[in-house]
């Protein structure tokens, strides 16, 4: 049997061993954006599972772009030695390849940790003054944020460039940046958000203009034989919100700035969204970006099922499937994929004795 899910795929000069990919999953749990121990634990223990790919968790360009005071940041030298430390352990213990996602999350910046309510921060709780393309707040009764003037941005887009450079040295596979679920790349996308009346807001083309500049930037700092990828928001799930057809022209210029992947998520802009969850329901998004671009794509949402999971990929609806929630449920889910399916995985010598699977042979394991 042969699985369309175990198949190597290439992006320039990266090749995964298959197409399962850990999403970026925020831990909060840094401390003036350095990684901690938490991190160290964190990454070893998914690096472990034989997935594809690794995507760190959504990482700061600038302190005003945590989304807690507690996010990963990658904008000062201290930020880039705590995550080498990390790097530097997972790599001697794992082959997969390493993903970092960089973003800024505008609006949505200065919350509280999930677990502690996840309620806006103000100034005197510790919090910030957030900014965004307009100051639309993102939920009644929050603060609204400052609007960027037009001559920030230019320092804005260095710092995703910057921070790319970082990136860079620390060795990183690949970057995707963050465009998705309501912070600042997507705000600037969205009409919800976005109610500026210069060049970066109104038609299409003027609210794409920011997020193309960042992703030129990045594109132009970060190397050639190296992978750069963009998760999106493909709809707002709200009228006259961001929405598919709009998504679609977002990525035949993706494709003209030479970008390797599209991670093809949704909503996350208003809690006014009406979103259809069910197993699998980001999944047409993906495959219609897929054909409308000719760009790899990534679906995500209620992936859970190894059958499900390569159905995806063997009907050609995307090119990878993530899993997030999933993964940190059951962190080797790949080996029980690759054993329902046939396949083989990679798999730790320390771990070759591991019951019932690799006991009865029904997964091959990668030597």
């Amino acid at each position: 049997m042969t699985s369309a899910l175990f198949e190597p795929i290439h992006l320039r000069g990266l090749t995964l061993p298959n197409r399962i990919v850990v999403s970026p999953m925020c831990q909060y749990s840094a401390v003036d954006g350095d990684a901690s121990d938490w991190h160290l634990i964190h990454l070893g223990h998914l690096a472990l599972g034989g997935a594809g790919l690794l995507i760190l968790e959504a990482t700061a360009v600038d302190p005003v772009g945590r989304i807690t005071p507690d996010c990963l940041g990658l904008w000062s030298d201290a930020n880039e030695i705590a995550l080498r430390r990390v790097l530097d352990v997972v790599r001697r213990h794992s082959p997969i390849p390493l993903v970092i996602q960089l973003g800024h999350a505008g609006r949505k910046a200065s919350s509280q940790r999930p677990w502690d309510g996840g309620a806006q921060l103000a100034p005197e709780e510790g919090g910030w003054e957030c900014v965004a393309p307009s100051a639309v707040p993102h939920a009644d009764g929050e603060l609204a944020p400052r609007a960027l003037a037009t001559d920030e941005l230019p320092q804005l887009v260095e710092a995703f460039a910057r921070s790319a450079e970082r990136a860079e040295r620390l060795g990183f596979d690949a970057i995707e940046l963050h465009a998705a679920h309501g912070y600042l790349l997507h705000e600037f996308l969205s009409p919800i958000a976005n109610r500026r009346d210069d060049a970066y807001g109104g038609s299409l083309e003027n609210r794409m203009r920011f997020p193309l500049q960042v992703v030129a930037a990045v594109r132009d700092a970060w190397p050639a034989d190296r992978p750069l990828g963009v998760r999106v928001s493909a709809t707002d799930w709200i009228e006259g919100g961001w929405d598919i057809d709009q998504t679609l022209v977002l990525a035949g210029e993706l494709r003209r700035l030479e970008v390797d992947w599209i991670d093809a998520s949704s909503g996350g802009v208003s809690p006014r969204q009406s979103v259809p969850v069910g197993p699998g329901y980001q999944v047409p998004l993906a495959a219609a970006i897929r054909s409308s671009s000719g760009i790899p794509t990534i679906a995500v949402g209620l992936i859970t099922e190894p059958h499900h999971a390569e159905e995806i990929i063997a009907s050609g609806q995307a090119d990878m499937v993530a899993l997030a929630r999933g993964m940190l449920f059951d962190p080797r889910w790949a080996w029980h994929a690759a054993a329902e399916l046939g396949a083989t995985a990679h798999v730790p010598p320390q771990y070759w004795r591991a019951a019932p699977a690799i006991a009865r042979g029904a997964l091959n394991v990668q030597r």
